[in-house]
């Protein structure tokens, strides 16, 4: 999984503003020695998720393009839930996502940042499931039980008894949110994305923990708004 999540981070750089990646320049922005990110981007050339321009930098292959071609033709929420995503990102300026489970991952999706947002776009694919709004509140609807919990932080859930009162209040509330659970400083809250009567995905934000603690009932209150205007509409 350390690799997968390491080719994913890869692949996570690269970006309408960021297209091209040389290895040094992704070393650095990933905080990795040269000679890791050399290793992934010639392994997943060699993979066809990448090829190599003739300045010796790395782009994506149209083989991605291909693959999200099949996964959302096979998924028939997806582009809405990815449009109301868009105006999620927008509409509160912040970093939005979708996640979804694959298994017991619990996988993001897609993510879109507003300019204005207070934190970075995250890279980590996979997320851990205890420490996270998405985890737990697909976790919850999912009634999965965690093998293992992830001290993330000092905030992280770490017994099976505080994991039991978390899915209560999930339960209870409709929602999940992790404050400073996953990272240190930062927020997130995820609402229930339904398509034809069961759950399919987690929808929500991540923030600065200052905004969301400040603006917390305003950030609520317009995030299952619009992904409820989304569903009836879809």
């Amino acid at each position: 999984m350390l690799s997968l999540q390491k080719a994913s981070n890869i692949l996570g750089a690269f970006s309408a503003e960021q297209p091209e990646w040389g290895v040094r320049a992704l070393a650095a922005h990933l905080g990795v020695p040269r000679a890791t990110a050399h290793a992934y981007l010639a392994g997943l050339t060699e993979a066809g998720f990448l090829r190599r321009t003739p300045h010796g930098k790395y782009r994506l292959s149209w083989h991605i393009a291909e693959m999200g071609a099949q996964l959302t033709s096979a998924l028939p929420w997806f582009q809405d839930a990815r449009a109301l995503l868009t105006r999620l990102a927008l509409d509160v300026q912040a970093v939005a996502f979708l996640c979804i489970l694959e298994g017991e991952d619990v996988v993001a999706a897609i993510r879109e940042r507003h300019p204005d947002a207070d934190i970075d776009l995250p890279l980590d694919v996979y997320l851990p499931a205890t420490a996270t709004a998405s985890g737990k509140l697909l976790y919850v609807y999912a009634g999965m039980t965690p093998r293992e919990f992830a001290h993330c932080t000092q905030s992280s859930i770490t017994t099976a008894d505080e994991w039991k009162t978390e899915v209560a209040r999930v339960r209870r509330l409709g929602y999940a949110y992790s404050i400073e659970e996953w990272i240190p400083g930062q927020c997130t809250l995820a609402v229930p994305y339904h398509h034809g009567g069961s759950v399919v995905a987690s929808i929500g934000v991540q923030m600065s923990a200052g905004r969301y603690l400040r603006e917390e009932r305003q950030i609520r209150s317009r995030v299952m708004d619009l992904v409820r205007e989304a569903e009836e509409l879809g």
